[in-house]
């Protein structure tokens, strides 16, 4: 066996990257990586639904993806999901409408039931009346049920672009 980073699709206009297991392969069934990558794309398609649904404001599907105990992370502190409904779900739907961002590609890793992604962005516009030319990373750990996989964690991170050198 031995681990792979092979771009995968794009869905949802992102670039999804398979970092996983690499398997024997078998004529009767999928073989490891066949799974994996499947895998691997239904997380990156869970990843754009969730930023779609910011995009849109639609609030209810956001939350559809996020697990009853997902925790969200971003700017030094830890929310609930109930807590970030009720703080921050509205201003990151109404700043992923007015900013325009620009998403690179989406690495996935996959372990058994669990797995993460971790991807970057720049964003530029205009939100509350500020200025906005930045850069952000952004992580998030899924897990797989019957009904699929579920965004369990999500961390934020940004930083002012600097200028060209």
């Amino acid at each position: 066996m031995r681990t792979a980073l092979v771009p995968l699709a794009v869905i949802a206009g992102i670039t999804v990257v398979f970092s996983g297991i690499i398997g024997a392969a078998s004529s009767t069934a999928p073989t490891r990586s066949e799974a994996a990558a499947a895998d691997s794309a239904a997380v990156a398609k869970i990843v754009g639904d969730y930023h779609n649904a910011l995009s849109r404001g639609d609030s209810a599907r956001a939350l559809q993806l996020l697990a009853p105990d997902a925790v969200i992370l971003e700017s030094g502190g830890i929310e609930t999901r109930a807590e970030y409904r009720s703080h921050h779900l509205g201003a990151d739907m109404a700043y992923a409408r007015a900013v325009t961002s620009e998403r690179g590609p989406v690495r996935v890793t996959i372990a058994g039931n669990t797995a993460w992604t971790a991807s970057t962005s720049t964003a530029k516009g205009t939100f509350n009346g500020r200025s906005i030319n930045s850069v952000g990373a952004e992580s998030m750990v899924l897990t797989k049920a019957s009904a699929g996989w579920t965004i369990r964690a999500i961390h934020w991170s940004s930083r002012t672009r600097r200028p060209a050198s």
